[in-house]
Parts: C-alpha cells; structure tokens; sequence
C-alpha cells in the first residue's frame, strides 16, 4: 500500500485544482468550434453521465439473472434449547415411571449448505433473456440521450451565434442612426431642413440604443443556454468560433432513404424492439410456472447438545416442485403476457409511422427555411440599396426624413430577418439529422 502524507496530499489536490482551473480558462479564452461543444457536452453532461449508470445498472442486472445457474453455498449455525412431548405408537410399551417428555435440552448446530436448481422448466432463461433485452433497451435510451443532448449543444452553438450576429446588426444600425442624425444636424445648422428633422433622427438613435441592449441580453441568455448544454454553470464564461458552413440544398437530401435510415437506426424504434423482446420473455417466464421444478440439497455439519458439537450431521437429496393448481393465477399471467407483446408490438408499427412523420416535416421545415434564407439574402441586398439611394437623396435635399428613416428600418429589419433565418436553417437541419438517426454518427 502507498501512503501518501498531508503534504503530499495537498500538493496533489492543488496540482489537480490547478489543472481544472487550466481547462475552465481554457473554455473562457479559445473560441469553441461546434465539434468542441459537442465533446464537451458528452462528457460533462449530467445526462449523459446519468445514463452511463443506467447502462450499468442494467448489466448488473444481466449478472443478478444468470445467478441462479450456480449453486447456492451458505453456512449455517444456530442454538436451540427445546422440551417437547414424546409421541410413540401404542403398541409400543412404556416402563412405568418413565419420562414422556424429551428435555430440556441444549441443540447446537453448525455446518454448509448447498443447492442447486437442476430444471426449472425454462424460467431461469427467460429471466436472462428479460435482463438483456432491458440491457439494451437502456443502451438505446443512452443513444437517444446523447443524440438530444447534441441536438440540445445545435440550439446552443447556433443560438450563441444568431445572438452575436443580431447584436452586429445592432451595432450597425446604431451606427447608421448616428450617421444620420450627424447629417441632420449638419443640414439644420446650414438651414436646409426644420429641427423636426434632428429630433427624428435622435429618435432613431435612441431606439438603436434599445435594440443593441436586447441584443446584448440575448447574448447573456444564449451563453447560458449553451452552458447548460455543456453541463457547466450558466454564467460561467464561454467564447463560439465562426460557424459558417455550406448550405445544403433540399435537393441534395434523400428523403426517403433518409426515412428508411430512420427506421433502422433511430434509438426509440430500437429501444420499442427491445420491449418486444422483454414482452416474450415474459412470456416464456409465464410459461415456465407450468412446469417442475427440479433441485438438489445437501448439508454437512455438526450437531450436538455441547457448544463444540461433535456429531456429523448431513443430508443429501432431490426435490421435485410442480404446482397443480394456483387459482388460476399461471393462466392470468401468461394472457397478460400475451397482452402486453401484442400492445409493445402496436406501439412499435405505431412509433415507425411517427418517425416517418417526423422525418416528412424535418425535411418540409429544412425546405421552407432553405427557401427562406435565399431570399432574405435577395431582402437584405435590395434593403441596403434603398437605403444608400435614400441617403443620397436626402444629403442632396431631394429626399425626406421620413423616406430616409423608412429606408434605414427596412433594412434593419431585413438584416435581422436573415440573421433569424440562417438560425432557424442550421437548427432545422439539424432536427432533419436527428429525425433520421444521424445526428450522433455524424458527430
């Protein structure tokens, strides 16, 4: 054995808070990618880490059912002091004066014992089968958390960035309407337009200011939504890299291999298979109550009036159990059995259905929001445009306030429509993955 002093001790407890202290810094100061998020949220999610343990759980449980394949050994020892009647036939002649009792007396006992289920008519196999089948069944649980906590890391990368991106857009706009209420107020000083013109303009630029604070906030909310994600505390301090990707067409997707991916691969259909499979387990455990059963017993001690005893004591032997009637009790169960598979076998078709659905309006919903981001690219290019035509016309007097202003919030509501729009494509693609099963493969 290592025996580690307080010194040492403490020097190691600092070594290691020194280092988690690195890798917390190290979250805070480099920018992380998508793929970054993702390896951190599997493996500091609590989730996750819930999950594993029922994983394990579940392959102990496996270990619990095969126990009754081995034979049982226990020791056993005991006292009694007892005086009982002794009962003798009647043929049997009694001296008179003598005792009919048998006592007190002291009885120690003391030695092993063995047993062993030699056929028990199928029940110890559909108990194992029972084991494995929720065995996977939480394996297929742990896939569908680990793909909902990346689907969960998507909303937060994506949402992080549509918060900064919507927060240049403010900066920017703010930035116009200074622009602007500095050219009216050159304008009105050279008498060119009334001070209505200049209190507009200061309008505008309070609102911009209102804006870049909601976009800050939505910045704050984003970092701890995407810290939860990660398994780490809301406030805690986390910088995003640049998350421009390719835009994938609707027409590069296949729909339906993608539906019939689905139906092989997703977590819940595979996790309904394995219900089926606990079903007829329980099935083959209810028939197992039709049967005998076949054990062997034996034990081998001492057993004596002394608190040493000295005598051998053993025994050896087969027991044959088999139930006759039970009211009716093994017929009940095996129906309900029965019942149960034919309702795990409905819900299965019935979830295969409900994914295809699933993948069907993923992939409308990736349509609509490609669609929609091609044109808000055409938006925001024929937004800035007038914008800049209705500043030239102002600063040379043929333009109005109001036509310049007008010009300045179509494009600041373009710019966030296209900001809105690029989030809601990465996130509706991403939904499309996860509908198909391929949201953890690909990551």
């Amino acid at each position: 054995m290592v025996k580690i002093g307080y010194g040492s001790g403490l020097f190691i407890f600092l070594l290691f808070a020194h280092v988690a202290a690195a890798a917390e810094s190290d979250l805070a100061n480099r920018p992380l990618t998508l793929p970054d998020c993702i390896r951190i949220a599997l493996e500091a999610n609590p989730a996750g880490r819930a999950a594993s343990a029922g994983v394990q759980g579940a392959k102990e449980a496996v270990g619990e059912a095969q126990a009754p394949f081995y034979p049982e050994l226990g020791l056993q020892a005991g006292y009694h002091r007892f005086q009982s009647h002794a009962f003798l036939p009647g043929w049997v002649r009694i001296p008179p004066g003598s005792p009919t009792v048998v006592g007190p007396t002291d009885d120690w006992l003391g030695g092993l014992r063995a047993r062993y289920t030699l056929y028990d008519f199928g029940e110890r196999n559909a108990h194992t089968l029972i084991a494995k089948a929720r065995q996977g069944l939480a394996e297929e649980e742990q896939s569908r958390i680990r793909q909902d906590i990346i689907l969960s890391v998507y909303h937060g990368f994506y949402g992080l960035t549509s918060a900064l991106e919507a927060k240049r857009v403010a900066d920017q706009n703010l930035d116009r309407s200074r622009d602007h209420l500095r050219l009216t107020s050159l304008k009105k000083e050279a008498g060119a337009v009334p001070k209505a013109d200049v209190l507009r303009a200061q309008v505008e630029v309070s609102n911009a200011q209102l804006a870049l604070v909601r976009a800050e906030n939505l910045i704050r909310l984003a970092r701890g939504n995407l810290n939860l994600s990660l398994g780490r505390p809301a406030e805690a301090p986390v910088a995003v890299a640049s998350a421009s990707q390719t835009l994938i067409r609707p027409e590069q997707m296949d729909l339906y291999l993608s539906m019939e991916q689905a139906a092989q691969s997703r977590p819940e259909i595979k996790a309904a298979l394995k219900k089926i499979e606990v079903s007829q387990g329980n099935i083959q455990a209810a028939w197992s109550a039709y049967g005998p059963r076949l054990r062997a017993e034996g034990s081998y001690g001492w057993r004596d009036s002394d608190f040493l005893p000295q005598d051998e004591d053993w025994a050896v032997g087969v027991t044959l159990e088999w139930p006759l009637f039970t009211g009716f009790a093994r017929k009940h169960r095996l129906a309900r059995a029965k019942a149960d598979l034919s309702k795990e076998e409905a819900e299965a078709e019935r979830l295969k259905l409900a994914v295809r659905q699933e993948v069907w309006n993923a992939f409308s919903r990736v349509t609509e929001m490609y669609q929609t981001l091609e044109t808000t690219q055409t938006l925001v290019q024929d937004a800035l445009e007038s914008h800049r035509l209705s500043r030239e016309r102002y600063e040379a007097g043929a333009g109005t306030i109001t036509e310049l202003l007008d010009a300045q919030t179509a494009l600041a509501r373009a710019q966030a429509t296209r900001v809105e729009a690029e989030w809601d494509y990465r996130i509706s693609l991403a939904q499309f993955k996860r509908a198909a099963g391929k949201l953890d493969t690909e990551n």
